[in-house]
This record gives structure tokens, sequence and C-alpha cells, in this order.
């Protein structure tokens, strides 16, 4: 079966909005576009790189996707990672958008869950959801969520939309692997492990 990956970059306080650019994502007033490559380096994108090869797919919310649809197709071909993220599969889930035009890409149909529990089915190799916080959110409300993989910036925004917002379902993690990068990131995997426990001092 294939699992289902959300990758995500956060800041310390758990923001998830907008790490690429300052236009990336508004909504809501948020003014801390742009957050992760002041405090990003070198060991960071070797570990999201990695997080790539051993996966052959991406489950994209609609804004993640028209970000990613706007930038990859003419990105550099210089840089490795456009002719990855051109080249993998695109999972789309949308109620609005009704046609994809990066390539490789397709709209899922029907009730998002429903249409997961499909993919997750089908032959193939690991599926990641990049950025797509709702859709995230969604997927975590339906246990649907197989690893983590996060990393965790030492910056602190205050606002922001946030990974496991308000409502988050209890879940204890098993760390997988959780190491410190030479600026301060954290690199963490975790998968699902149940319930959390509840214990006194």
């Amino acid at each position: 079966m294939r699992k289902i990956i959300v990758c995500t970059f956060l800041t310390l306080d758990g923001v998830m909005q907008a790490p690429g650019g300052p236009d990336e994502d508004t909504q809501s007033g948020f003014e801390h576009g742009g957050w992760q490559k002041p405090v990003s380096d070198d060991e960071v994108g070797t570990a999201i790189a990695g997080w790539y090869e051993v996966s052959d797919a991406m489950l994209l919310g609609r804004k993640t996707y028209e970000i990613f649809a706007s930038y990859w197709p003419t990105a550099d071909p210089g840089n490795p990672f456009t002719h990855r993220m051109n080249s993998m599969h695109k999972y789309v889930a949308s109620r609005t958008l009704t046609s994809l035009e990066w390539q490789n890409s397709t709209l899922l149909e029907g009730d998002i869950p429903d249409a997961v529990r499909k993919l997750k089915a089908s032959d193939g190799g690991n599926i990641n959801v990049v950025g797509s916080g709702d859709l995230a959110q969604t997927l975590m409300r339906h246990n649907l969520v197989d690893e983590y993989r996060l990393t965790i910036h030492p910056v602190i925004i205050g606002t922001g939309k946030r990974l496991f917002a308000d409502g988050a379902i209890p879940t204890a993690l098993e760390p997988v692997s959780v190491s410190t990068t030479k600026g301060g990131t954290i690199v963490g995997v975790y998968r699902p492990n149940g319930e959390p426990g509840h214990d006194s001092y």
C-alpha cells in the first residue's frame, strides 16, 4: 500500500503559511511570507531532496498546486528539483478547478478522503503532501496520514496557518529519525502511533 506523507516546513511556533515568498499566501493579512529562506541551510535542502527520492507523486490542494504550477514548468532547468517536480505525478484536490495545465497532473474526483483511500490502495510509490494545509488537516481527520516529515525552523512568527491547528486529532507520534542542522533546524520524521498516553508525575 502506498504511504501518504505530509512534508511541511514549520516555524518553531508551528506556522506553515507562505514559507517560500512574500506574496505566496497573504490570506488573512499574513505579512511574514518568505520566512524560510533566511533560516534555512544546505542540510535542509539535502533532507528535502531525500524526501522526494523515496516518493513518486505529490498530493496537493488547490492553492499549493496553483503556486507550483505557476513556477515549476518554466523554472531553471539547471535546478535539480525542476525536472523532478515536473516529472512527478500530481494529484490535486479542489472543489473549484475543472482542468489542470501542469504536466502529469490529475484532478481527484468525488469525496476527497475516499479518493485518497483509492490512491493508497493503487500501484505506485509513496505520495508526498506538500504545503496544502487544509488538505493535510482533512487527511489527518480521516486517519489517512502515514508519516510526517517536518523541518522546524528557528524562527517565531506569531500568526498564520498552522499544520496542527485548533481541533487537531490527538495523536501519539513515533519518531523515525530526528536531527538538527548546523543552522538550528530540526528535521524530524514521525509516524502516527495511536492515541497519546496520559500519566502523572
